[in-house]
């Protein structure tokens, strides 16, 4: 538990293991504790890996970051802490939903020093309403233990998951739901005005080994729009997962702890 001071921010981070950086980055809202939550198990068994989550400005306790208004800015503090905290080192990236944007726009500046990419229901495209989504669609419900949440809970869970049973909602709740409550509205209003690089990205082929983990029934980023850009990705499994809507990595955890390692398998096998 930690801070790095970039121009535009104080960012916290959560410093875990020795070995090789994997940089992990959460989505819009929530905080590091959505990354730590589904990634920290699938290193229970693996060594060799300093796993760094961060806190991105205006979510979780990440903090003076007023001076930020747009997602250049947003990615502009990332590389500084990279480069703070990483100083002139290999690493590999791992993003969540508007985390795998952000991990493409590192990719975009940076592409020499990054071994691998993984990217869980990435966004691709930032404006909502150019997205190719699909319809939200409740795929499994435990009716009895539903029976146990507040209306005002239940509505929310049933807004954004598909798999409505104990084990979803506990991760949820202590996972997503923590960090979504203290984030700065304000200030993520703020950078939505300004959501889209002012840049280019996907410009070139990423060759390093990479993962893109896709919720069939996702209606919040959808999985067509990141099959359009596989052949930038030329060492990437794309996987798009039945029963598994935005929160992938709590509605499939079996498959997505088998993914994510085979892809840290493919890294090494490269680095070697």
């Amino acid at each position: 538990m930690a801070y790095c001071k970039v121009r535009q921010a104080e960012i916290y981070y959560e410093d875990l293991g020795e070995g090789k950086p994997i940089l992990m980055i959460h989505g819009y809202s929530p905080d590091h504790r959505l990354m730590s939550g589904c990634m920290e198990p699938i290193f229970t068994k693996r060594e060799g890996w300093r796993r760094i989550y961060i806190d991105l400005p205006g979510m979780g306790l990440t903090k003076e970051y007023n001076e930020i208004s747009s997602s250049d800015e947003m990615l502009d503090a990332v590389l500084e802490f990279i480069q703070a905290v990483i100083p002139n080192q290999e690493y590999v990236i791992a993003g969540e939903s508007y985390g795998g944007y952000i991990a493409r726009g590192i990719i975009e500046k940076h592409q020499e020093q990054i071994l691998g990419a993984a990217f869980i229901c990435p966004l691709i495209i930032p404006l909502p309403e150019n997205r190719t989504v699909e319809i939200h669609k409740i795929m499994r419900t435990d009716e009895k233990f539903i029976e146990n949440l507040s209306k005002g809970e239940l509505e929310d869970f049933r807004n954004n998951n598909i798999v409505l049973d104990e084990y979803t909602w506990l991760r949820y709740n202590k996972e997503i739901l923590s960090g979504c409550k203290i984030g700065d509205e304000k200030f993520l209003n703020k950078v939505k005005n300004k959501y889209g690089f002012s840049f280019k990205i996907d410009q070139s082929d990423f060759i390093k080994p990479s993962v893109f983990l896709l919720g069939r029934q996702d209606s919040s980023v959808g999985y067509k729009d990141a099959l359009d850009i596989a052949n930038k990705y030329p060492r990437g499994t794309f996987a798009v997962l039945d029963m598994a809507g935005h929160n992938l990595q709590i509605e499939q955890p079996q498959l997505f702890s088998t993914l994510l390692n085979e892809w840290l398998d493919r890294i090494e096998e490269f680095q070697n």
